[in-house]
């Protein structure tokens, strides 16, 4: 999580053994103590960390839905010259679906994550009150079909 101030010494420690990792910002809100209590510190490590990633050999992937965070992704690849089949992003069902479309349509690879089942209902509630910022996030998106 890039929330947390740790995540850059986790990934000095992973990066030699090549691994694939997924990058999240973090939904949980964390104490300051531990995690980047500003969400542009939060954006810049995700920014920082993925270049770490994008530099090393293993597999990465993408998890967000910041556009800004996604492009700096994609610069940052094609300067370095990385493969697309390095990398992959990762969104959830509904949320920017056009942006999702996007990119594959640049030839980026996009997992689509999909709650399904009977405890579809429960996982979004626990999204939702895990960071009350993500119901605004959500009925933003909802609202833009």
């Amino acid at each position: 999580q890039t929330s947390l101030y740790r995540t850059e010494d986790d990934l000095a420690e992973l990066i030699p053994l090549r691994p694939n990792l997924r990058l999240v910002k973090g939904a949980y809100l964390e104490p300051d103590t531990v995690a980047y209590p500003k969400k542009a510190d939060v954006d810049a490590n995700y920014r920082r960390l993925a270049e770490r990633m994008l530099a090393g050999e293993g597999f990465a992937a993408f998890a967000t839905h910041d556009e800004r965070l996604i492009a700096h992704v994609v610069a940052v690849a094609r300067r370095d010259g990385v493969p697309k089949d390095r990398f992959e992003f990762q969104m959830l069902y509904g949320i920017r679906p056009q942006l999702q479309l996007d990119l594959v349509a640049q030839g980026y690879r996009v997992l689509v994550a999909t709650p399904y089942g009977p405890d579809w209902y429960p996982y979004l509630m626990r999204r939702l009150a895990e960071r009350p910022a993500n119901l605004l996030f959500f009925a933003r998106n909802i609202l833009r079909r």
